[in-house]
């Protein structure tokens, strides 16, 4: 008797965000076979106290919606999540946490415990979104199957604990979502990262985490890497509704 394993069959990339420069912020959804919904991130706060800090020139938000009110569109509510995975607490990736109460968010170990202990300004901002009492955090510890054909990459650098995911599915082959580890197309490489941003909090892990992604992609043979906020590649993407199967 044949089992059929169950497999990744969609990937949406939601845009969560425009910053008025052009880059964006994105989340992610991931539909199985068996019916599961795997959210990647949650973007900015939509609250007014967030949106009311000032920002630098030419950082305004732009296009802020919730990943609520994109889910709403196939018909999923935050009850409908089994999983949401926190690749790291950054403002623009954590701001809806809150809204999935009912799911398992799964972090790293070592950056849940920098976050909570830490008090970096950078988390400060959504603190209350992601450390909320009601949330279910599940902590592990580097690269982790989080179900067939999702594997949670460990590529701290950023920050403690950052990580990227891995989908593969079967049209489109092997998905990277490098998330901030690379943040643009140069990041990936190292011979051409740079740190002139200083966003990175330890860039010789970050240099060691773009070596791994650099050899996985290699390795893997991935199809297509997603970057966390290249406003080159962006407007090249299937974006949500659209999906990669």
């Amino acid at each position: 008797m044949n089992i059929t394993q169950p497999t990744p069959i969609r990937l949406y990339l939601l845009q969560l965000a425009l910053i008025e420069d052009g880059t964006p912020i994105p989340g992610y959804l991931i539909q199985t076979s068996d019916g599961k919904n795997i959210l990647i991130d949650t973007g900015y706060p939509t609250d007014e106290t967030f949106l009311s800090r000032e920002r630098p020139k030419g950082r305004s938000i732009l296009k802020l919606t919730s990943a609520v009110d994109q889910l709403a569109v196939l018909g999923l509510s935050p009850r409908d999540i089994q999983y949401l995975v926190c690749t790291h607490f950054d403002s623009d990736h954590s701001g809806g946490h809150d809204d999935f109460c009912w799911s398992e968010l799964v972090v790293q170990r070592a950056h849940y415990e920098f976050a909570r202990v830490n008090g970096h300004e950078r988390l400060a901002l959504t603190r209350p979104h992601w450390d909320h009492p009601e949330l279910r955090y599940r902590l592990i510890d580097g690269d982790t199957a989080l179900v067939p054909g999702v594997e949670l990459i460990e590529t701290g650098g950023h920050m403690p604990g950052h990580q990227a995911v891995l989908v593969r599915l079967p049209q489109t082959g092997p998905v990277l979502l490098a998330i901030d580890a690379a943040a643009i197309e140069s990041d990936l490489n190292p011979a051409t990262r740079t740190y002139e941003n200083g966003l990175d909090l330890d860039p010789a892990a970050a240099m060691e985490s773009a070596r791994k992604m650099f050899e996985l992609v290699k390795r893997e043979g991935v199809a297509l890497t997603v970057f966390g906020h290249d406003e080159c590649q962006w407007p090249t993407l299937k974006k949500f509704p659209e999906f990669y199967d």
